[in-house]
């Protein structure tokens, strides 16, 4: 069946550690503002944003971001201050994979192939042109109330972040910086960039040629390692039981002939309705299994040498252009530019399904 025009969900809305909840709090309780007015909506308690092993919902996320700038009366530059909290430990195994990456380029592949371990709210891809490479921060599906506030924050924990993991000298190199917001308050005066405001589009452009310069900690072995800790990690997230299983089971029987939720509750014998809530109860949505589904099969299909046109056939898209878009927002870059392995040099590994 041609994919049809139906919205898949934000890309943004996937399950995250809390660390950037606490993030926020420490925000919050710098203005002198009660952490549990910010917690206010979410179900969540000072208690289980400290364990490391809470996973929160997007939208808790979104709930306490919601809370802080009501509390603080919108007050300008509380993006960047909550972006200038970040440090290396929060991101994990995923920073250990970006620091062992043989390159720049190997580093911001793998950092856009997991972002969803992260906490970004911007949908982040890199396109490459002459002799500039550009990452594009889309923030078009962000709530318009949050959207300057999260912006802010992720790009600024960007800036934070980068030094600590290429050097400081890789980054010294000229980088310009577009933004569609106004000009804040609160100037991102960390940011050694060019800055343009009320531009057309959110992006940071460096010389190309940074891409190809080697990391100071390479190391393909451990970085290797950790790459899979973070398809582990993710798969884990992405696990799911009960009726979004049987609905997984249903889809992987033709990827390339995707039924409708009507007919897959159906043949559930329930009712659309009872489907949607049952998997609403489980963390997930039918448009959401469907977009996992697509996505690991393509990856992989990709990767054992099927051209783009042959990979969007197979998974029943009617047009090229629209599978590449949806690559695109699922992984940070074309599918072009995917890793070959190579035609029969392995099944599909469908762990994360």
């Amino acid at each position: 069946m041609p994919v049809d025009a139906a919205p898949a969900r934000p890309s943004w809305d996937y399950p995250r550690s809390p660390v950037a909840s606490r993030h926020l709090l420490d925000t919050a309780a710098a203005h002198d503002i009660d952490p549990a007015r910010c917690l206010t909506g979410t179900g969540l308690t000072t208690q289980a944003l400290a364990d490391p092993d809470t996973e929160i919902q997007a939208d808790q996320e979104l709930t306490i971001a919601r809370n802080l700038l009501v509390a603080a009366g919108n007050q300008p530059g509380l993006g960047v201050e909550t972006g200038l909290r970040y440090n290396l430990a929060n991101v994990g195994i995923l920073g250990y994979a970006l620091l062992a990456s043989p390159t720049v380029r190997d580093a911001v592949t793998v950092g856009l192939r997991y972002i969803s371990l992260s906490s970004a709210f911007v949908t982040i891809s890199l396109h490459e042109s002459g002799t500039d490479a550009v990452l594009l921060l889309d923030d078009t599906e962000i709530p318009p109330d949050v959207r300057r506030f999260l912006l802010e924050r992720d790009l600024s924990a960007m800036a934070q972040m980068l030094p600590l993991l290429y050097g400081r000298d890789l980054f010294s190199v000229p980088a310009r910086i577009e933004l569609r917001m106004p000009e804040p308050a609160a100037l991102l005066p960390h940011l050694a960039a060019t800055i343009t405001f009320d531009a057309a589009r959110n992006a940071v452009t460096v010389p190309r040629k940074l891409l190809d310069q080697p990391m100071p900690a390479a190391d393909p072995h451990t970085a290797a390692a950790c790459a899979r800790q973070c398809q582990e990690l993710l798969d884990r997230r992405r696990e799911r039981s009960g009726i979004a299983g049987q609905v997984r089971s249903r889809l992987l029987r033709n990827p390339a002939d995707i039924p409708s939720m009507t007919t897959v509750a159906a043949e559930l014998a329930i009712t659309e309705r009872t489907l949607h809530r049952r998997l609403a109860t489980e963390g997930t949505t039918y448009r959401a299994l469907v977009d996992e589904l697509r996505e690991t099969l393509a990856v992989e299909l990709l990767h054992n040498g099927l051209t783009v046109e042959e990979a969007a056939r197979q998974l029943g898209y009617s047009e090229t252009a629209s599978f590449t878009h949806a690559y695109i927002r699922w992984r940070g870059i074309p599918p072009s530019k995917q890793p070959y392995r190579g035609r029969g040099s392995g099944p599909l590994a469908l762990r994360s399904l």
